[in-house]
Parts: C-alpha cells; structure tokens; sequence
C-alpha cells in the first residue's frame, strides 16, 4: 500500500514537472529490496514525436535537393550531347519510319555517349520496334522488333487516336523552346506529347500543337481536355 502512494505520488509530480523521473519504492511490509520504476509522461513522448517528424522533414528535403541535382546533370549531359549532333529529333524520327512504317511513339537521344537517336516505332497490330538512328548523318543503324508484348504499342495507339500533332510535328514544335533531346507519348493523364530540350521540359498538344511547360503535378492546364 505504501508503495502505491510513493509510486501515485511521484508520477502526479512528474506529470507537473515534464520528463521522466525515476522513483524508489519498497515493496511495503515485507522487507523486500526497493525496486527502480520509470515513470514515462506525455512531454518525453511529445518531444520524441518531434524528432521524429523533424529528421523525416530534413530527410525529404535531402531527397527533394537529390532530385533536383540529378536534373541538373542530365539536362547538362542533354547540352553537352545535343551540341554534338547533326540530326534532330524530327529528323530521327522521319529516318526510323521510313525504314519502318508505323506510327513512331518516342524518340531519345543516347546520353552514353554513342551520338544515337533511339525511335519507337509502333505497328498497327502493336509490335513494337526499336530503331536506332544515327545523330551524325541520319542513317539508321538497326531495326529491332520487340515480341515481349503488344499491349503497352496498342495502348500508345489508342491514346493517339484522334491525335493530329504526330511526333515529329511535336518535336518540331518543341525546338522552338529549345534543342529537343526526347520526344515521348505521355499518357499519365489526358494525352500529350512531352518533350525534353536543352532549355526544359515542355507539352505539345496532340490537336493543337501548343507547346506550354510541363509540370509533373499540374495537368489541369492541358488544351485538349
């Protein structure tokens, strides 16, 4: 009984003070040895709970600065190869279909270093092909068919149905803003082309060609609603 009350008594006056304060008590009559109890009261939770939420807050702000030294260095390499060629992405694109007819999905300029434009050409049944194309002289190098799977070319297709901007159109009107590193079918979302250049990211509608910046989080402002 006389443990109880030290024990009541030494919690009410931790819950007053803050912190955790570590009480003695014996057992009562019995003549046992005292034991050590901790007493743990809101405020150690509360500020535990707040470095938690503080270190979580600077490991996101790492993260977000990560993300945007990474973008910083491929739009450098993105320069720095652009500057090296002498085949555009409409151009690339143009070569890839006539080697192989079909409605061409993206376009990418290797970043290794190999000056390659690598064009994604998509049959009308959905076969897929890869053809790599040239950026010193235009000439295409291979014409590789992907059999893995059709569904990812026919849903390309069914996204651009309707679409009068094709990919060398909106490579074309993405140079305006810049040398056009990639050109790719974004269908995260209503359907626009997105483009890469040396000077940022952009979306090229589908029907009307505009070209506005792209934003990762905002697609409400897209003119083909």
């Amino acid at each position: 009984m006389k443990r109880n009350l030290v024990l009541a008594t030494v919690a009410a006056a931790a819950l007053i003070g803050g912190g955790t304060v570590a009480a003695y008590a014996g057992s009562g009559d019995d003549g046992a040895s005292p034991r050590q109890s901790d007493v743990r009261v809101a405020g150690d939770r509360d500020d535990t709970q707040k470095d938690d939420d503080g270190g979580d807050r600077r490991d996101s702000r790492d993260d977000d600065r990560g993300d945007r030294d990474d973008d910083r260095d491929d739009r450098d390499e993105a320069r720095s190869q652009a500057g090296r060629t002498g085949v555009t992405a409409a151009d690339a694109i143009a070569a890839a279909l006539e080697r192989t007819p079909g409605t061409a999905v993206s376009a990418e300029l290797d970043d290794d270093g190999s000056r390659v434009w690598e064009v994604t050409v998509v049959e009308g049944d959905g076969t897929e092909h890869d053809v790599r194309v040239s950026a010193g002289d235009g000439k295409v190098l291979s014409d590789r068919r992907d059999d893995d799977d059709d569904r990812e070319g026919r849903a390309d297709l069914a996204a651009l149905k309707g679409a009068s901007v094709d990919a060398r159109e909106a490579a074309d009107a993405a140079a305006a803003k810049g040398v056009v590193v990639e050109i790719d079918l974004d269908d995260d979302g209503p359907a626009v082309w997105k483009a890469e250049t040396t000077k940022g990211e952009w979306n090229v509608g589908l029907k009307s060609g505009a070209v506005t910046p792209h934003h990762d989080d905002d697609r409400d402002d897209r003119d083909d609603d």
